[in-house]
This record gives C-alpha cells, sequence and structure tokens, in this order.
C-alpha cells in the first residue's frame, strides 16, 4: 500500500469518526483542512519546485 494511500485511509477514518461524534458544522471544517492543506502547500510552491516535485513522484523515491 503506497503512502498516499494509506493517507486518504486515515483521513478518511478522521473525518468519518468526527461525522459520529461532532456537529456537522465542524465535521464540514475538518474535511475542508484535509482537503484544503494539501493543496494550499502545492500552491505555494514556485514553478520550479512543482517541476521537482512532478519529476520526483513519477520516477519514484530513493530510486
Amino acid at each position: 500500500m503506497s503512502p498516499v494511500q494509506k493517507y486518504a485511509i486515515g483521513a478518511g477514518a478522521v473525518v468519518f469518526l468526527s461525522w459520529l461524534f461532532l456537529p456537522s458544522f465542524v465535521t464540514m471544517l475538518i474535511l475542508l483542512g484535509v482537503v484544503a492543506a494539501p493543496v494550499v502547500g502545492y500552491l505555494m510552491l514556485d514553478p520550479s519546485q512543482r517541476a521537482r516535485l512532478k519529476r520526483s513522484r513519477r520516477r519514484g523515491l530513493g530510486r
């Protein structure tokens, strides 16, 4: 299982548990944070850093 899949499963579990135990607006804030944090982090990169990240993802880390 890849690290991305592990993060997705963990995020899904957190959102599901918060949906069960917390009010709906708090759950929506958690869901928004889980989705928005990586997107904002990626958009903050310079174009050269984005290209470097894309290259490293394509060939795999550590190879």
